[in-house]
C-alpha cells in the first residue's frame, strides 16, 4: 500500500542550497508534472538555484545525477517506469537504483529518487502528484532530499 507510514515532511528553509533535478523524457505527460513538483517543492523551501536536465530515458538517469552532484548539494531523479511483459523493467529499475545509491554514496550528497516503478500506467498517475493524486512523489522526493542535507550539514 503506497503512502502507509509515509514520514510528513513539510517545507523546510533550505536558502544556500542548491538542487540539480534530472528526469526522463519518457510519459512525459506525468515527468513534466513531476518536474513542477519538484521545483516548486524547491521554492517552497526557499532554494534559488534550481536546475532542470532532461534525459531519453530512465537508464539515463543515474550518468547525470553523478554530474549534477559534482555542482549542485542535492539531486532528484524523476521517471516512470512501468512494467512490460519482459525482464526489461527489472533490469532498468535495478540498475536506476543501483546508480543512484552509487552516486549518493560517491559523491557525500542526498540524490532523492522519485523515479516512479510501477505495474501499472493508473499507479504513476496515482503518484504524480496530479490533481486527484494520493501522492507527489517529484514534491516529497525533493523535500526529502532537503532534508537529508540540512541534516548532513548539521553533523
Amino acid at each position: 500500500m503506497a503512502g502507509f507510514g509515509e514520514p510528513a515532511v513539510a517545507a523546510v528553509d533550505a536558502s544556500g542550497l542548491t538542487v540539480g533535478i534530472v528526469a526522463a523524457r519518457w510519459h512525459n505527460e506525468l515527468t513534466d508534472h513531476m518536474v513542477d513538483r519538484a521545483v516548486a517543492a524547491a521554492k517552497a523551501s526557499a532554494v534559488a538555484d534550481v536546475a532542470v536536465a532532461r534525459v531519453a530515458g530512465s537508464v539515463e538517469i543515474p550518468v547525470v545525477a553523478q554530474a549534477l552532484a559534482k555542482k549542485y548539494d542535492v539531486v532528484v531523479a524523476l521517471g516512470v517506469v512501468i512494467r512490460g511483459s519482459t525482464a526489461h523493467f527489472d533490469y532498468v529499475c535495478q540498475s536506476v537504483t543501483e546508480g543512484l545509491t552509487r552516486v549518493a554514496l560517491d559523491s557525500g550528497k542526498p540524490v532523492a529518487h522519485g523515479v516512479l516503478t510501477v505495474n501499472t500506467l493508473e499507479q504513476a498517475q496515482d503518484r504524480a502528484g496530479l490533481p486527484g493524486s494520493a501522492e507527489d512523489k517529484g514534491y516529497a522526493a525533493t523535500l526529502a532530499a532537503l532534508d537529508a542535507a540540512l541534516a548532513i550539514r548539521a553533523i
